[in-house]
């Protein structure tokens, strides 16, 4: 089958590589209708993450359609058309029995690697190198899905494939941003980056009861969408001091919570060494720094953004002096999206406008330019596998 691969650094290629195959009895197999690019991409793309090989397929945002079902499935069967959350889970380890499907125990191919990285092996996820889950990605014809009646979802009729392919992941992480940051009816919430994941943790925060939601971004056309489609204000970073104009949004206080959904984007620099990935490089997320800094005293940050390691120059004074709360993870979308697909369904929740640019899988180099360099208004890029190049 064909496949989008990680080529090197800055470079991806469109490769033939193995079908897949079930490997267990909870496995099924899903043929790909659609499958979109991802900030958390980037970092892969420039080669900046730990253990990446060429030849990796990329990926994990997608829907399809089930083609082959183990034989230990019970909630699938061939013919479904289902929605497969980003992140692999067992379902019934400590963790997900917790509702921390992320933190699984036993969501990864190589759980050994992923503690020695991480402290204690974390849940998988598709698209990642080994330290990370090890599972071939979503930009492809097929894909292997492990734990299918806990990580696949049926889209319900009415949700459309344009919709309903969000659910797999920036919906679910913008719901557990504004969820786990702690949104409650009345609350200012601040969200850091317009792309699809600020956006629907914009839209989040607004259904959860927020009176006021900021977006903050230094995109025209992305801030126009949060107005539009999430209700929310907007501050241009460019054009503003950021925390001095949340302060005086908001009585002097800040907001009640902020939400990071920046992460740590591609700068355009090579790969770095094997021991600056495995520290992430002392990144410097300004995003982060900027929440904590405007965050009222007593208010809560929570971090969505993907970072590959050690951050340098954190305020944790500013964190300790003020009394927040900060929380971070890896979206727990096998906790949401059941939920998402029914408020799509209702029309409560909109997706489809995050698609802004559809390529078929032999563009996909093409297609993560696009969306790497932020060009011609791209917020997400939708490849299809079966459409002609």
């Amino acid at each position: 089958m064909r496949a989008l691969c990680w080529a090197g650094a800055g470079e991806l290629a469109v490769r033939e590589v193995p079908d897949p195959e079930l490997r267990n009895g909870h496995d099924v197999i899903v043929r790909v209708r659609q499958s979109a690019t991802c900030g958390g991409d980037l970092p892969l793309l420039a080669g900046r993450v730990p253990f990446l090989a060429v030849g990796d397929v990329l990926g994990h945002e997608f829907l399809g359609e089930v083609v082959e079902v183990g034989p230990e499935v019970r909630r699938h069967r061939v013919g479904d058309r289902v929605v497969v959350c980003s992140s692999v889970s067992c379902g019934s380890c400590w963790y997900c029995r917790r509702e921390l499907p992320s933190c699984c125990d036993n969501g990864s191919a190589d759980p050994a690697l992923a503690e020695a990285v991480w402290g204690h092996p974390t849940g998988g996820a598709f698209g990642q190198p080994r330290a990370m889950g090890g599972f071939a990605g979503s930009h492809a014809e097929y894909v292997r899905v492990p734990y299918a009646d806990v990580g696949a979802f049926t889209v319900p009729e009415p949700v459309s494939d344009d919709r309903a392919l969000f659910a797999s992941d920036a919906a679910p992480a913008g719901w557990m941003g504004a969820d786990l940051g702690g949104v409650r009816p009345g609350d200012v919430v601040a969200v850091w980056g317009a792309g699809a994941v600020g956006q629907l943790t914009a839209r989040a925060a607004r259904l959860l009861g927020a009176e006021r939601v900021i977006v903050v971004d230094a995109e025209d056309d992305r801030l126009r969408m949060a107005q539009r489609y999430a209700g929310a204000e907007t501050i241009d970073h460019r054009l503003a001091d950021v925390p001095t104009e949340l302060r005086e949004r908001t009585g002097g206080r800040g907001p009640d919570v902020c939400v990071e959904a920046v992460g740590a984007a591609w700068d355009g620099s090579g790969p770095r060494s094997l021991a600056d990935r495995l520290t992430g490089g002392a990144e410097r997320p300004a995003a982060v720094r900027e929440a904590v800094h405007a965050c009222r005293k007593g208010g809560s940050v929570f971090l969505l953004g993907e970072f590959t390691g050690v951050v340098d120059a954190f305020p944790l004074g500013t964190v300790t002096n003020k009394g927040l709360t900060v929380r971070g993870a890896r979206q727990h979308g096998q906790r949401y999206i059941p939920m998402l697909l029914e408020r799509m369904a209702r029309d409560e929740l909109r997706t489809e406008h995050l698609a802004t640019h559809r390529l078929p899988l032999d563009r996909g180099a093409e297609g993560y330019a696009l969306f790497r360099d932020r060009a011609d208004g791209c917020v997400r890029v939708v490849l299809t596998p079966d459409a002609p190049g």
